[in-house]
């Protein structure tokens, strides 16, 4: 018996939009509205049509659930408006389980890369040897002398759609389905 491809579309939909998020962040460093807003709907609208009212809950909530997670880091400008709006996108797919799950693997994923992003750039080396004469004065002279770091202007940029995306995936391949 084949079984319905129903269910690959929703997946397929999201995909599709995360690729095109993490291609305009990469860009334009924006994530744009017509596409948050069209996979927010189309979660709902799939879910709706699938199991009704309780579907429209499923997603609505998971809709909630994703922007929930990325707001307080947008308050306090760690993510932009955009990255909230994809979150929350896919969790009117993946659901409030589902979408928390995606964030815990985004989160892992962010922390990875914006490591190997600061390494790149040599900011790691830099703040170790910062924190070294810290403590090397610390322990020399049993006073703390803070030393801030330098207002380098050029900072690297983390393109935080590209985490939300593949921490999304893997969450997906680790098995979460859209119920």
């Amino acid at each position: 018996m084949i079984a319905s491809p129903l269910p690959i579309i929703p997946f397929l939909v999201l995909i599709v939009a995360l690729l095109i998020a993490a291609v305009n962040d990469i860009r334009f460093h924006k994530i744009p509205n017509w596409l948050t807003f069209t996979a927010i709907v189309a979660g709902i609208v799939y879910h709706t049509a699938m199991k009704g009212f309780s579907g429209f809950l499923f997603s609505a909530t998971g809709v909630g659930v994703g922007i929930a997670v990325l707001i307080i880091p947008y308050v306090f400008r760690g993510t932009g408006a955009g990255d909230v709006k994809l979150m929350g996108s896919v969790g009117g797919f993946l659901g409030p389980k589902g979408v928390f799950l995606a964030f815990l693997f985004t989160s892992l994923v962010g922390g990875i890369y914006a490591i190997v992003l600061l390494a790149l750039h040599g900011f790691i080396k830099e703040t170790v040897k910062r924190y070294g004469s810290i403590i090397k004065t610390f322990v020399l002279t049993k006073s703390f002398i803070y030393i801030p770091p330098s207002k380098n202007e050029n900072k690297p940029k983390l393109y935080y759609g590209i985490a939300i995306a593949l921490g999304t995936l893997i969450s997906v391949a680790f098995g979460i389905r859209i119920s």
